[in-house]
């Protein structure tokens, strides 16, 4: 398996995870506002809205988000802060972490399990478990200690 500097082992997190936790962000930022149009989102983050509406749409789907049709429509987030959790934000996105280079299907070396499946396999979960330890209240609070006092409120951490 590729490894970075120091050590590291790459995980794959693609843009379809990445932009959904960081537009979910922004919306519980901002949800002193009401609901929040994906177009405000956007130009705040500098992303695709079109590929937010995609986003959103699963978000939704999966009971994340809440859409409000209508003048001064947009989106809410579907449940408190607390109760959010990254890896459910994730998980709603179909996005899958894992370090295995088989996908975890355990074929990684011409067709059996090689030596360290395991191993990986577990780093899978257990970066599983932690995205799914870590909620959208946290990510404020971590948020708002780093910008008191800077004058900062604009965008994820």
């Amino acid at each position: 398996m590729e490894q970075l500097a120091e050590g590291r082992i790459p995980v794959q997190l693609t843009t379809r995870g990445r932009y959904a936790v960081t537009a979910v962000l922004d919306l519980a930022l901002h949800a002193g506002h009401g609901t929040m149009r994906l177009s405000d989102i956007a130009e705040r983050q500098g992303l695709s809205l079109s590929y937010l509406e995609q986003l959103f749409a699963r978000l939704r789907r999966e009971g994340v988000v809440a859409s409000v049709r209508g003048p001064g429509g947009g989106y809410r987030l579907a449940e408190p802060h607390e109760r959010l959790s990254i890896g459910r934000i994730i998980d709603a996105v179909n996005e899958h972490l894992d370090v295995t280079r088989c996908q975890g299907k355990g074929d990684c070396q011409q067709g059996d399990t090689c030596l360290t499946h395991h191993l990986w396999t577990e780093l899978s979960d257990n970066l599983h478990e932690f995205l799914h330890r870590i909620t959208i209240a946290d990510l404020l609070r971590d948020h708002a200690a780093r910008t008191s006092g800077a004058g900062h409120t604009e965008g994820p951490p």
